[in-house]
């Protein structure tokens, strides 16, 4: 009986990890759930123009000075860092091709997502959580309306629609960041720095990263949301609801990130194996 309960109050690593591995599959089995009985909210009755709107302008408009920054300076440090290592091989006259390639297919859309997740997820996350705490939800439920349906879809909608957009506002001044500090400070042919971002850029480029875009975005307002709902007492609550909310939505930007890397890259293998040319 004492080595019973001796294991009880010192758990194993075993135990641990056990514990670790079912309380993870318990949560994503709970942000399924959540995400679906969303879906079936927004299939039943889709938002009302007056709360959609004001949540998209909070959203997209609001967030725009975010992404020129971010994007501006992605495309500047690139730039800087790039320049001396093909400088090495003689291949300077290329940078633009290596800037506008990683922005467009990686950094762009992950660095985006990750600031809206900063801004827009923590913010979704603190608002809805303090609605919970202070009983505004239990209210709307007492008065007849869905949570979900009121609260959630115009936030999801509103991620889902405008983050793809913010993505390519943040590829377009990347882009010119990285072309002022390679032409006009570091020397590089302004012809030859679109030449060679023309040749290495296909149109599949983009669609790929504007699809990311919209699963990170999906995924940033699910998991807001569901910790804004699932928030604990007090401010407390609230604030760990909103850096949950940050953390989780990066991991699930990054998971997403290497998993639809994989996917766009086989869909390319096979579209070239089929013979058919993104151009």
């Amino acid at each position: 009986m004492s080595a019973l309960s001796s294991n009880a109050a010192d758990p194993t690593p075993i135990h641990m990890l056990g514990r670790m591995a079912v309380e993870i599959v318990e949560a994503i089995g709970d942000l399924v759930t959540f995400f679906l009985r969303m879906l079936g909210g927004m299939l039943v009755r889709w938002p009302r123009a007056r709360v959609l709107w004001p949540v998209m302008y909070e959203i997209g408009v609001q967030s725009v000075p975010v992404i020129f920054v971010t994007g501006l300076f992605i495309g500047m440090v690139l730039a800087v860092q790039s320049y001396d290592t093909l400088r090495m091989f003689r291949l300077e006259s290329r940078i633009g091709s290596i800037i506008n390639v990683s922005l467009v297919r990686e950094l762009g859309p992950v660095l985006a997502a990750t600031m809206l997740a900063g801004r827009v997820g923590s913010a979704m996350a603190a608002e809805i959580g303090t609605m919970r705490v202070t009983e505004q939800i239990e209210a709307l439920k007492a008065l007849g309306a869905d949570p979900l349906t009121y609260l959630v879809v115009p936030r999801f909608l509103a991620c889902f629609l405008l983050i793809p957009a913010l993505t390519l506002v943040a590829d377009g001044v990347g882009m010119f960041g990285g072309w002022f500090v390679s032409v006009q400070v570091l020397g590089v042919s302004d012809h030859f720095f679109w030449l060679y971002s023309q040749q290495f850029i296909s149109a599949y480029d983009v669609i790929a990263g504007v699809s990311k875009s919209l699963f990170f975005g999906a995924a940033i307002a699910v998991i807001a949301c569901h910790r804004g709902f699932h928030c604990g007492a007090g401010a407390e609550g609230v604030g760990r609801a909103a850096t949950d909310s940050f953390v989780f939505s990066f991991i699930a930007i990054l998971v997403l990130d290497l998993l639809l890397s994989i996917a766009l890259n086989n869909l390319y293998r096979l579209l070239w194996a089929l013979g058919i040319t993104v151009v």
